[in-house]
């Protein structure tokens, strides 16, 4: 018997965190963005009287300067990276021989591109420039970090005007240090958790972490390592202003017998290869797909890859996707990664960070509900019964909906398409998909008059306050049992039924020639009989 999903999920999880993993956020200077704002900095605020590029090689120097006396004072390793070097490899050897518990472990130099200001000459007899944002290749320092609040972590600073400065946090370690200022024993899975004493206690401490601590760490750093600008400078309004650029939400379900993991999968795949298709992938995202949004190619898709005998499951949209893998042979991790938050309509600010991290969360929790109602979408007798006659609801009559009716089955394929359950559906909405499936016209009426028998049985609820719906986790498995029951099973061997189909299995049309004959034969002895 092939293993339940929800069932699987409700009896073999010992351990589930919910937690911002890894944390990608760039701080930029937002007075240093324009050619203008840098003119007025070279000339207005550092004095020199034409803004010109000869004066970026002196900012440069006296920075790269600092950090080797820095490094120098210190006793910190400097590590020259080249092209296609891992640099989490390489560092790990220096992380491990780390004892501080705060401090800097490394710094990293490497030659990679980054946006800085080109000059161009003003023609004329004055000696003037203007000057534009271009890609260049410059050199960067990575400075890895052992934080008393966050753990490991790293800092990437540009050398060059206008000074962009990269932070990689990792939420799961950050939540590690606070359990152990709390003195609450855990055992790790990778960066993540495999057992705690105190599981309550973790997860409120995951749900703890807020924009206020990032931009702690933020602050800490910029004022302990050298840094590009001084602090008349940053006295002066020219500081650093944190934006993300990358942020992983995941839910974690550590199993009690890791072949309860693998029977997950078994079934999630078997399920579920076809969540990159545009009427699931919204399941997933709350995020209305419009005609402006990528075609499936590079905007919207799913992927079940293998590493060696482990699957991993895939769902992208746009720059952001989902990912379903199995962790260390041990637990379930469901990671939601935005990409850009502007994916989302968010803006890339750090106060929008727990807005972010709640998004993640409600997809890696769809992800699971759609497929614990997909792999399980059976419905009781007294619930058919329901669906297939008139019935009263709430002191109204309401019409059937009866399986196998065109009308019907277009309803119900429809209702579980993306653009329904996250953010809500209107009449126009869904007529025009209603409509594609029955291949005929469908009017408004129609619309309004299924919208209210749909209600009414239960399947959608409306939104208070407007005109839009959402399909309850009752109508998403009725959708579920009408569409698989009539696209797996019905429509494809109907054909196989009649008694010149050779596609029907040997075994199924010996037994469906018995009863056609038991069945003769009981009609024959009843007309006998009378």
């Amino acid at each position: 018997m092939t293993p339940n999903i929800a069932d699987i999920i409700r009896h073999h999880v010992s351990l589930e965190v919910r937690c911002v993993d890894r944390l990608y956020l760039h701080a930029y200077l937002p007075k240093l963005q324009t050619s203008g704002g840098l003119c007025y900095f070279l000339h207005d605020h550092l004095g020199y009287p034409i803004p010109s590029p000869a004066l970026f090689k002196p900012l440069h120097d006296r920075f790269v300067a600092a950090v080797e006396r820095y490094a120098a004072a210190h006793a910190v390793p400097v590590v020259h990276f080249e092209p296609g070097q891992r640099k989490d490899d390489i560092v790990a050897d220096y992380r491990a021989r780390c004892t501080a518990r705060d401090g800097v472990v490394v710094v990293g130099v490497a030659q990679e591109k980054m946006r800085a200001f080109k000059a161009h000459k003003r023609p004329g007899p004055a000696v003037s420039f203007d000057f534009s944002r271009q890609s260049v290749a410059v050199n960067h320092y990575y400075f890895y970090v052992q934080d008393r609040e966050w753990g490991p972590a790293f800092l990437k600073i540009g050398t060059y005007l206008p000074f962009p400065v990269k932070l990689c946090l990792n939420g799961h370690e950050w939540a590690k240090q606070q359990l152990r200022r709390a003195r609450i024993s855990f055992e790790s899975l990778d960066n993540g958790f495999l057992t705690c004493a105190a599981p309550e206690r973790l997860q409120a401490v995951c749900d703890r972490l807020a924009p206020a601590d990032v931009q702690a760490f933020f602050d800490r750093w910029s004022q302990r390592l050298p840094w590009p600008l001084t602090r008349d400078d940053r006295s002066a309004g020219y500081q650093h202003r944190l934006a993300i650029n990358q942020l992983e939400a995941s839910l974690t379900h550590v199993f009690d017998r890791p072949v309860e993991g693998r029977h997950f999968f078994e079934a999630v795949i078997r399920e579920n290869l076809d969540l990159g298709r545009p009427d699931r992938v919204g399941l997933l995202f709350p995020r209305r797909i419009t005609r402006a949004t990528p075609a499936p190619a590079y905007g919207y898709r799913t992927r079940v890859l293998t590493d060696g005998v482990e699957p991993s499951l895939h769902v992208e949209y746009k720059s952001s996707h989902v990912k379903q893998y199995f962790k260390e042979q041990r637990a379930l991790r469901t990671e939601t990664t935005v990409n850009n938050p502007m994916d989302f309509d968010i803006r890339k600010g750090i106060d929008n960070l727990t807005h972010l991290r709640d998004l993640g969360q409600g997809v890696n929790r769809k992800l699971l509900e759609v497929e614990r109602v997909s792999h399980h979408c059976t419905l009781t007798q007294d619930a058919l019964d329901r669906l297939q006659w008139p019935s009263v609801e709430t002191g109204q009559r309401v019409s059937a909906l009866r399986f196998g009716d065109p009308r019907v089955m277009a309803l119900c394929q429809a209702i579980s398409g993306f653009v329904h359950l996250p953010r809500g559906f209107r009449n126009r909405d869904l007529r025009p998909r209603v409509a594609a499936l029955l291949g005929r016209s469908y009017s408004a009426a129609q619309m309004t008059y299924d919208l209210r028998r749909l209600r009414l049985k239960g399947l959608i609820h409306r939104i208070t306050g407007s005109h839009r719906y959402t399909a309850t986790t009752y109508g998403l498995k009725v959708a579920f049992f009408y569409s698989k029951l009539y696209l797996r099973i019905l429509r494809p061997e109907w054909p196989a039924l009649v008694p010149t189909a050779e596609s029907l299995p040997k075994p199924l049309r010996a037994a469906l020639d018995q009863l056609d004959t038991e069945i003769r034969k009981l009609h024959e002895e009843a007309a006998l009989a009378a």
